[in-house]
């Protein structure tokens, strides 16, 4: 095979539709648009799910749920993943580097989920009261990261009612 001789499969290409020349083409005139009307004009489309002025759809139905956009911040890790790695000193880094979490985590919480026999030493993970509890059955030492409230800022009559 040479790259000079590369062509796509047959029938898998088609010529671009050539509209508005001439009767011969079978879209002449009106160019398929049809007569008259927004649709037929040049910059006569309106935006996706306008309804010509009837309440949309999509503002019809009412509003449900919620995603949240730092779902995927707190990766989760079982113990037999912890068990199958290297190292006995684990923290986030070294998890990474391991391929147990995506890159993108910010923050792992190891779960009870399996068995760990060895003696591993976590930081700066979170973990479960069960797995917590398994790894210092085996031997290992787990150090919490302790979580950080966010400043609270009063609201204006919280403020003024504390100042009276």
């Amino acid at each position: 095979m040479r790259l000079n001789t590369i062509k796509p499969a047959a029938g898998s290409k088609h010529s671009k539709r050539r509209v508005g020349r001439g009767i011969g083409s079978g879209l002449g005139k009106t160019a398929g648009r049809g007569h008259k009307g927004q649709k037929s004009r040049s910059g006569g489309f309106h935006k996706v799910g306008f309804e010509g002025g009837q309440m949309p759809l999509q503002r019809r139905l009412p509003k449900r749920g919620f995603i949240s956009l730092t779902r995927n911040d707190t990766a989760e890790v079982r113990l037999y993943q912890i068990e199958k790695m290297p190292v006995d000193a684990i923290d986030l880094l070294a998890l990474k580097q391991a391929g147990v979490i995506p890159h993108s985590a910010l923050a792992a919480k190891v779960v009870l989920r399996g068995e760990i026999t060895r003696k591993v030493q976590l930081t700066g993970l979170h973990a479960s009261k069960g797995a917590k509890a398994a790894i210092e059955k085996a031997g290992g030492s787990v150090a919490e990261v302790k979580a950080v409230e966010p400043a609270r800022i009063p609201r204006k009559n919280q403020a003024q009612g504390a100042a009276k």
